[in-house]
């Protein structure tokens, strides 16, 4: 077994609590499937959000899932100028068999233009 890093992103249509859960939640979903992955896989999940997203933390969708003893940290995106708006990322560190190369990184959406060389 291995340690692997698995990327994703999802953009959300507005800045509400309740939405950031359902999408990020979709989001979280989504790795796990795609990758054969059960909660118990993930070691850690590090979530970032765009500078226009405030009414809640990305990781709280996480702990609604019921990921409750997997280290989580929010942290917010370089506000650059033209990036995308209400953009949440994330980068989990996972145990699998799978290879480098299998990995499923899971780009919802719009975002899947901020990675096409990676979104599956």
């Amino acid at each position: 077994m291995a340690v692997r890093a698995v990327r994703g992103a999802v953009q959300l249509e507005q800045d509400e609590a309740g939405h950031m859960d359902e999408r990020v939640g979709a989001l979280l979903n989504a790795v796990l499937e795609r990758n054969s992955l059960v909660a118990d896989d993930l070691i850690s999940i590090w979530f970032t959000a765009t500078p226009d997203l405030h009414s809640d933390f990305p990781a709280a969708a996480a702990r609604g899932l019921g990921i409750v003893d997997v280290p989580l940290i929010c942290a917010q995106e370089l506000d650059i100028v033209g990036a995308m708006p209400r953009v949440v990322r994330i980068l989990a560190h996972v145990e699998t068999y799978l290879p480098k190369s299998e990995i499923a990184h899971v780009y919802l959406g719009a975002t899947a233009a901020l990675r096409k060389d990676i979104a599956q």
